[in-house]
């Protein structure tokens, strides 16, 4: 049950870099092997760790030697399938960073290969384990608010950060904002409303960010903004508000539930949750009298004091590698599949072929029958 989980990181970028910082905080983990083709990417997770492990600039070289029990792959998202063609092969447990690939091919590719597979894969979606999110979900699963017709996501933040060689400033690199930076919300969508998407429409656009910036010759094509729409076979109805030049919010994500008998809030980085049930307000509202006062809502800052490191996610990446490492020593299946990966990446495809083409988009025209 505490057996030492021996750790190799392939990708040692800013969010590689993360991970380790995680895994530094568990108990019973080591880091004994990262991997980065850049200098400086490989320097800089050095200088984290006491006990230095092996260092290759080649993944390849990582995955023959052999001297970890699982893999963290956190580098660009275009270089994903390649490597997990790889790592696959191997006898480690896996933790792919989102998005689990680019494009739905690739991701087909992956479940087919992982099929039987007993180590586990593990995308990883974050967003889930946000204390105020996490208990949000329990509560909407546990009946708070009874049954669950409208999910709201509300995005407003700072401009893409820069990465090394400006790999995300386009999109055949990330597979488009709303696959790059927003599939884990689509994910969240799903795992609230406990349903496969029926179909996504979606306006957006580049609008300020990065319209004035040339790599090589090339200006970025990364939309910055839009509106998501997606909609469930039991009618349910999710919708993201995404805005990547409002950095001057307050609380810049907003996660929505409403049910048919209340409805909660999730405000980061506030760590807010609010709740409050309708009672019977729906048949005795007279003239002149509103409901909208707040009266009967609770309000609190929700956090687990368990997290040991906080890092730039509230502590949601230590959370799920402690789940990772738990499932690991337990023989779990993980709590993110490749499936859900695929389709929170189909969800997003989705929503820029609506935007390309000002239409509906059913998610049968992304997935293969079945899905």
């Amino acid at each position: 049950m505490n057996k030492k989980i021996r750790y190799g990181i392939i990708g040692c970028g800013s969010m590689g870099r993360e991970h380790i910082e995680n895994i530094k905080a568990l108990d019973s983990t080591e880091i004994s092997a990262i991997a980065d083709p850049n200098a400086q990417s490989r320097s800089s997770a050095l200088a984290l760790l006491d006990l230095k492990p092996q260092v290759f600039k080649d993944y390849r070289e990582l995955l023959a030697s052999n001297v970890f029990d699982a893999l963290v792959i956190s580098t660009p998202n275009f270089t994903h399938i390649d490597i997990l063609r790889d790592a696959i092969k191997t006898q480690a447990h896996i933790l792919i960073e989102k998005p689990l690939c680019t494009n739905i091919a690739d991701c087909l590719e992956l479940v087919n290969l992982a099929s039987g597979r007993k180590p586990i894969i593990w995308v990883a979606q974050e967003y889930r384990y946000m204390p105020p999110v996490a208990e949000m979900l329990r509560m909407a699963h546990a009946g708070a608010v009874g049954r669950v017709h409208q999910v709201a996501i509300r995005e407003h933040r700072e401009p893409f950060y820069p990465k090394v060689d400006d790999w995300n400033r386009f999109s055949a690199n990330t597979g488009g904002t709303l696959v790059e930076k927003c599939c884990h919300y689509f994910n969240l969508m799903d795992l609230i409303l406990q349903e496969k998407p029926q179909s996504v429409y979606a306006s957006g656009a580049q609008r300020v960010n990065h319209l004035n910036e040339s790599y090589g010759g090339r200006t970025p094509d990364i939309i910055d903004s839009a509106y998501v729409i997606v909609e469930y076979p039991s009618g349910a109805r999710a919708m993201l508000d995404l805005c990547m030049f409002a950095e001057n919010s307050v609380d810049s994500e907003q996660v929505v539930i409403v049910g048919e008998e209340g409805k909660l809030e999730s405000l980061l980085p506030s760590l807010t949750l609010r709740y409050g049930r309708r009672e019977d307000w729906g048949t005795r509202l007279v003239w002149g009298q509103s409901a909208s006062s707040g009266k009967g809502v609770s309000v609190r800052r929700v956090w687990d004091t368990g997290i040991k490191y906080t890092g730039n996610h509230f502590g949601a990446s230590y959370v799920e590698h402690q789940k990772f490492a738990h499932a690991i020593r337990n023989g779990l299946a993980p709590e993110v599949s490749l499936e859900e990966g695929l389709r929170a990446v189909a969800t997003g495809i989705a929503a820029h072929r609506s935007i390309d083409t000002h239409r509906v988009v059913p998610m049968s025209d992304v997935l293969p029958a079945g899905w």
